[in-house]
C-alpha cells in the first residue's frame, strides 16, 4: 500500500522563502495551503490570522486538511524591534505547535537560521554539533535559537515529527532585501568601499536550493532510523562513549560512502590518480603512458571515489555517533525528526566578491553606470571606528556611508558550515549554484524595477 501523500500549509507562504516553497510544491502535484497576514497569489487557499493565536492557527489547520506544516514566518532580522521578534518568532511558533499537536497535524518542519550559533567570532566549517553562543549576536537570532528548542522538544509530542533547517545568506529571485541594499550602494556609487581584506569565507545560499530542502524533510520525516535510538535497545543506558553498541549495517551504510565536492559555480576538477594523471617530465614514459594520459583528459572517463577518511572527532565517525546517542538516547543521530541542519550552496566564497557578482550583473542592465575605480579598503579596526562616528566618516568621504557595528562584524567574519549532514541524512544536493542564482537574482530583480518605474511614470 502506497504511503499517504501529504496535505501541506505553509506558514509566511507569501514571504520570500515561503512562496518558493509554495511554488515547488505546486509544480509536483502536491495539496497546498497558505497561512499569512496578506493574501498575495490566487493560486492555492489562503488563511489570513495571528500566527500567535493557537485557535487561529487550528482552525486554518482543520479547514485546509493539512497533515505537514511548513513554518517559515518570521520578521527580517534587519528590523530592530526584539517585542515583535519575541511574539512571532517565539509565541508564533509554540502556538503552531500547539496547534499541530491539538489538530493531529503529523509532521513540522520549521525555518530556524544558520545565525543561531554566530555571536560574531569565526564560524569555520562547523557542524550541528556546535552549541548556541552564551551572549546572542543580536535579538532575532536569540529569538530564532528559542523557537528552534520549542520544535525540537516537541518532537514525539502527540504523535509530532518535528525538524529545524538553518539556511545561511539565502538570495534569489523574489528577494527585497540583499538586492535593494547592493543596488542602493551601486546607485550612490558606492561600489569600490570595502571593509577588511576580504579572505572571509562567507555562505550564501540560493532560495531555490532552501526551499527543496524544506520539502525533502518533509517527506523524509517520518522516514524510520535505520536503527532504533539508544533508550529502545537497552534498559540502562551506558556511562560512556565506549560502552555503547557498535553501528549497525544499516548505520555505517549512511556513513561510508563517499560525497562529492559540489562544483556548481567553479565545475569539475579531475583528481590525478595512478591510473588517470598529467604525466609530467619524465625519463622514462611510465607504463600504459598513453592511456594514463588520455584517461585523465577524457571527460567521460569515471573518477575513482576518494575513500571516506574519519578520525574520532569527525561528526560521522563511530565514536562521535555513540556519543551523541549517549547524549540524546531518545533520537538515532541518522534520523530526520528530532534534528537540526544547516543548509547551504556548499560553496562558500570570499565575502566582498558577491556583492561584486551582483554589482557586475547590475552592470549588463546599466551599462556606464559605473566608472572604473580601484577598491577603497578598510582596515576591520578602522571600519569598527567608522561605526561609532559615521557622520564624521561621511564628511570625509563626501558620501552617505552608513557602518554599524553589526555590519563591520557581519562583513569582516568567516561564516562558512559544514553540510554533510543534510547531504547524508535529507539527501540534499544544491541545484543552482552561487554564480547562476546570482543571475537569476538579478534578472528578476531588473524586471520588476522596470514594472515599478512604470507605475511611478503614470
Amino acid at each position: 500500500m502506497a504511503p499517504t501523500k501529504d496535505v501541506y500549509m505553509v506558514v509566511g507562504g507569501n514571504g520570500f522563502l515561503g512562496r518558493h516553497i509554495v511554488q515547488q510544491l505546486l509544480e509536483r502535484g502536491d495539496i497546498v495551503s497558505v497561512f499569512d497576514i496578506v493574501e498575495r497569489y490566487n493560486d492555492v487557499s489562503f488563511y489570513s490570522g495571528d500566527i500567535s493565536d493557537q485557535e487561529s492557527v487550528a482552525s486554518a489547520l482543520r479547514k485546509s486538511g493539512a497533515t505537514c506544516i511548513i513554518h517559515t514566518a518570521s520578521p527580517h532580522a534587519t528590523i530592530n524591534n526584539p517585542a515583535l521578534f519575541q511574539k512571532v518568532n517565539v509565541d508564533g511558533t509554540k502556538a503552531i505547535i500547539a496547534a499541530a499537536v491539538e489538530t493531529g497535524v503529523r509532521k513540522l518542519v520549521f525555518t530556524s537560521s544558520a545565525g543561531v550559533v554566530f555571536n560574531g567570532n569565526e564560524i569555520k566549517d562547523v557542524d550541528e554539533r556546535i552549541a548556541f553562543p552564551d551572549v546572542p549576536m543580536d535579538a532575532y537570532n536569540d529569538s530564532k535559537a528559542k523557537a528552534e528548542v520549542a520544535v525540537i522538544e516537541a518532537n514525539g509530542k502527540g504523535g509530532l515529527l518535528t525538524v529545524a533547517l538553518r539556511p545561511a545568506g539565502i538570495f534569489g529571485p523574489g528577494d527585497r532585501q540583499v538586492m535593494t541594499g547592493l543596488h542602493q550602494v551601486y546607485e550612490r556609487g558606492q561600489t569600490h568601499f570595502q571593509i577588511g581584506d576580504n579572505t572571509n569565507l562567507f555562505d550564501w545560499t540560493y532560495v531555490g536550493n532552501v526551499a527543496r530542502a524544506h520539502l525533502l524533510a518533509a517527506d523524509k520525516l517520518d522516514t524510520p532510523p535505520p536503527a532504533p535510538p539508544l533508550s529502545a535497545v537497552t534498559e540502562k543506558l551506558p556511562l560512556s562513549a565506549d560502552d555503547v553498541p557498535p553501528l549497525t549495517d544499516a548505520e555505517l551504510a549512511h556513513i561510508q560512502y563517499p560525497v562529492t565536492p559540489i562544483d556548481l559555480t567553479t565545475g569539475k576538477h579531475r583528481i590525478p590518480t595512478c591510473e588517470a594523471r598529467p604525466l609530467g617530465p619524465y625519463l622514462t614514459p611510465p607504463p600504459n603512458a598513453e592511456k594514463i594520459a588520455a584517461a585523465f583528459e577524457d571527460p567521460n572517463s569515471e573518477s575513482v571515489p576518494r575513500p571516506v577518511m574519519r578520525t574520532r572527532f569527525d561528526q560521522f565517525s563511530e565514536y562521535a555517533l555513540q556519543r551523541t546517542k549517549l547524549v540524546h538516547p531518545d533520537v538515532n543521530p541518522l534520523q530526520v525528526a528530532g534534528q537540526v541542519f544547516f543548509i547551504t550552496n556548499g560553496e562558500p566564497c570570499y565575502f566582498w566578491d558577491f556583492p561584486r557578482m551582483v554589482w557586475n550583473e547590475l552592470d549588463k542592465y546599466f551599462p556606464g553606470k559605473r566608472a572604473p575605480r580601484g577598491v577603497f579598503q578598510l582596515p576591520k579596526s578602522v571600519g569598527m571606528a567608522a561605526a561609532t562616528g559615521s557622520e564624521w566618516f561621511g564628511y570625509l568621504t563626501g558620501k552617505d556611508v552608513t557602518f554599524t557595528k553589526f555590519k563591520v562584524t557581519f562583513s569582516c567574519t568567516p561564516r562558512f558550515h559544514n553540510i554533510e549532514k543534510a547531504r547524508r541524512i535529507l539527501g540534499y544536493e544544491p541545484q543552482i549554484g552561487v554564480e547562476e542564482g546570482v543571475k537569476r537574482m538579478v534578472e528578476w530583480w531588473y524586471a520588476d524595477y522596470l514594472a515599478s518605474q512604470k507605475k511611478v511614470s503614470k
